[in-house]
């Protein structure tokens, strides 16, 4: 009986510790999300860097951070849409908010190709931060079925052009000694990271 009791006893006690730190980390989450004062993003200075910047989250990542008064480089691999999304920024925010593009194809680049574009189109401007929002994804498949130029593809813009545009822009972050870089991963790295027809991606976007 004194046995019994005390293994009741001590599955209460850690269920009490997962359940406190279950809730710690969502209080956490609350005050980041909601509660925290936002912070001025020009204190990392003048300039973002975005990649994928001409459709779904990085552009509408773009113009949020036009609203918040930063000039911005647009990387993407179409000369159209950046065009387009650049007209778009400047019909919006006009002379307040200066517009620069970058035309990179993140699929077929090699990494110091990546590093040098992105190096040449900020140098002596004031770059604050970099988003690697640049991703890239195909239909569903077994991992086994996906050919190797797919992989090469999908391994280059998710993982080897965000190491390469950081390393493009971390050398004046340091020298500046201030600077944010900010990583888009995916949530099919946590929801279907054991779905097989999603290995590729889910495992590139963690």
């Amino acid at each position: 009986m004194v046995l019994a009791d005390f293994l009741i006893a001590s599955a209460t006690v850690l269920g009490f510790i997962s359940l406190f730190k279950n809730v710690l980390t969502f209080a956490r989450w609350l005050y980041a999300a909601f509660l925290r004062k936002p912070k001025d993003l020009r204190d990392y200075g003048s300039w973002a860097i975005v990649t994928g910047a001409t459709d779904g989250i990085g552009k509408a990542l773009v113009f949020e951070l036009a609203s918040k008064g930063l000039n911005l480089v647009l990387v993407g691999r179409n000369p159209s849409k950046l065009e387009a999304t650049s007209r778009e920024l400047r019909d919006r925010f006009g002379a307040t908010t200066e517009v620069k593009t970058v035309v990179a194809d993140l699929a077929k680049l090699s990494g110091e190709e990546i590093a040098a574009a992105i190096a040449g189109a900020t140098e002596g401007i004031d770059v604050g931060l970099l988003v690697n929002n640049a991703g890239m994804a195909s239909l569903p498949k077994y991992f086994h079925e996906v050919d190797r130029e797919l992989t090469e593809s999908t391994l280059r813009v998710n993982v080897n052009a965000a190491v390469w545009a950081t390393k493009g822009v971390i050398d004046g972050m340091l020298k500046r000694k201030r600077g944010a870089i900010l990583n888009m991963g995916s949530g099919s790295a946590v929801y279907v990271s054991s779905y097989p027809l999603w290995t590729l991606y889910a495992s590139t976007k963690a």
